[in-house]
């Protein structure tokens, strides 16, 4: 690879590296498997910088390169094995919105791969269905019937009593 192309793979790396970290953690939600596939995903682009710079849309073309890399990983055994018996204990923050940050994470990992693609990639990473389209390589009804589903798959989760009344469904002085 030229030494050019190389500045302008560092400049682009370095440029969208918070926002792919994000991404990547709002989907498989552990920091450490999000540098992993950060990781991956770079490499990988590096690899197809020539092919990456002749995509119309750059950006979605990194994202579908994030999440085939994040879907491969879940295919995989080994991405099922706990390295221990019960999480580690966590402090309880004090900060309300890092505890609803940690309800929403959670609410994702319940819902299906597809859909927690999709909704990451429209509400987190801030791409248009269109953009969302090409990255997974769907349709955009595809992109749109998922989104449908994910949000009510959401609801449906945070409605949950374990995610506590202030997630579920608002109740007005009558009841439900």
């Amino acid at each position: 690879m030229p030494s050019g192309t190389r500045q302008e793979f560092a400049e682009y790396a370095s440029a969208n590296l918070p926002r792919l970290h994000r991404t990547a953690y709002l989907l498989c939600g552990d920091p450490h498997r999000a540098d992993d596939l950060v990781q991956s995903t770079l490499t990988s682009l590096y690899v197809h910088w020539k092919k990456a710079g002749a995509a119309d849309n750059l950006d979605a073309y990194v994202h579908r390169i994030l999440v085939r890399r994040f879907l491969d990983e879940l295919r995989r055994s080994w991405s099922k094995v706990l390295l221990w018996a019960e999480a580690p204990d966590r402090a309880t923050p004090e900060d309300e919105t890092v505890e609803n940050r940690d309800v929403v994470l959670a609410a994702l990992r319940q819902l299906p791969k597809g859909q927690r693609a999709v909704l990451v990639l429209r509400y987190i990473a801030d791409l248009s269905v269109d953009e969302t389209a090409q990255a997974l390589n769907c349709s955009t009804g595809n992109v749109k019937s998922q989104t449908a589903r994910g949000l009510a798959t959401l609801r449906a989760v945070m409605s949950e009593p374990a995610y506590g009344p202030a997630y579920g469904p608002a109740s007005g002085p009558g009841g439900n």
